[in-house]
């Protein structure tokens, strides 16, 4: 269930409590007359189930409640109540497979944002994986893939493809250009000071590393393991079910390529230095495609149920 608490202007509280009970999967509303200060209004409450939000936030938006009061949403972690229970039943689909794509946006939106958190975490996790691949350590390589973030970005670019958000979008490639770029250039001055120090060979490059060679020669099975990941990601964001494991899964693919084409540069090794970038390019790409792919395929999913979501009168 979902907490829907509205600042509304006392000229459409009447509509927005008419939506609001018309709404299959709405319950517990509450209307306090002139409780709000800031902007001045009336305070509506309702509980909404998952599945029915994303209409009944299309259509209090489409009465400017954002734009002349405010809309604020929150997950219910516990609700005892029947009345509960019968608003879930009501509503048609499941709430793990209900998409709330404001909140989509809000999400991928702060995910994707360029800031100094976001680009450290990304030179540390390439400077791990750099550590792995010289190594040959898939231990290393695991770490890494938990501390790399450029899953936000990448949801963040497939999300404003299918809701047409440029500003999402240039934040999004902004964030994932810049971070695996300044990543790259760190990891390869990080690389040559590990080879001052003696602790990186280039012959430890050319030798054979059979756990991470995958990385830097592309095949078919990367652009498969990229649409399988890309899949699996967004369906982990749009439920919110293992949302940090999906992004372990998907930096398998993304943050040792690059740290791999950065340990490379450093030796002057060209030729693995570019099937590296072809592998991160391919599989951030292929990534993208499926994730764009999967949240339309949620858009025609959902657009079946049109004409489920409203109560008959008599039962307002």
């Amino acid at each position: 269930m979902l907490h829907l608490r509205l600042i509304t202007p006392p000229d459409r509280t009447e509509a927005v409590a008419e939506v609001i009970e018309s709404t299959v999967g709405t319950t517990h509303l509450v209307v306090l007359p002139g409780a709000a200060r800031d902007p001045r209004g009336d305070l509506v409450l309702c509980d909404v189930a998952r599945e029915a939000g994303d209409q009944l936030l299309h259509e209090l938006r489409q009465l400017n409640i954002d734009k002349d009061g405010s809309i604020a949403v929150e997950n219910i972690d516990l609700s005892l109540s029947k009345r509960a229970d019968e608003a879930e039943e009501e509503a048609p689909g499941e709430p793990a497979d209900a998409v709330i794509w404001e909140q989509l946006a809000e999400a991928t939106h702060e995910e994707s944002t360029l800031t100094i958190t976001y680009a450290a975490f990304m030179i540390i996790a390439t400077m791990i994986a750099a550590c792995g691949v010289v190594l040959d350590n898939a231990i290393l390589i695991v770490g890494a893939m938990a501390v790399g973030p450029e899953f936000g970005p990448v949801a963040g670019v497939c999300t404003s493809l299918v809701e047409r958000r440029p500003r999402l979008a240039v934040r999004s490639l902004a964030a994932l250009l810049i971070g695996f770029g300044a990543a790259i250039v760190a990891t390869t001055v990080f690389s040559l000071a590990m080879d001052g120090l003696g602790l990186f060979h280039q012959s430890m490059l050319d030798d054979p590393r059979p756990n991470t060679s995958f990385i830097w020669n592309p095949d078919p099975f990367s652009f498969v393991v990229a649409v399988l990941a890309g899949v699996a990601g967004m369906l982990s964001l749009t439920s919110a079910k293992s949302g940090a494991l999906v992004g372990v899964a998907i930096s398998v693919t993304t943050v040792p390529a690059g740290a791999n084409a950065a340990v490379a540069l450093s030796y002057g090794e060209f030729a693995q230095m570019w099937g590296s970038t072809e592998q991160l390019l391919l599989n951030l790409g292929g990534i993208m495609l499926a994730g764009v792919l999967t949240l339309y395929g949620w858009k025609a999913l959902w657009s079946t149920q049109r004409g489920r979501w409203k109560r008959p009168a008599s039962r307002r």
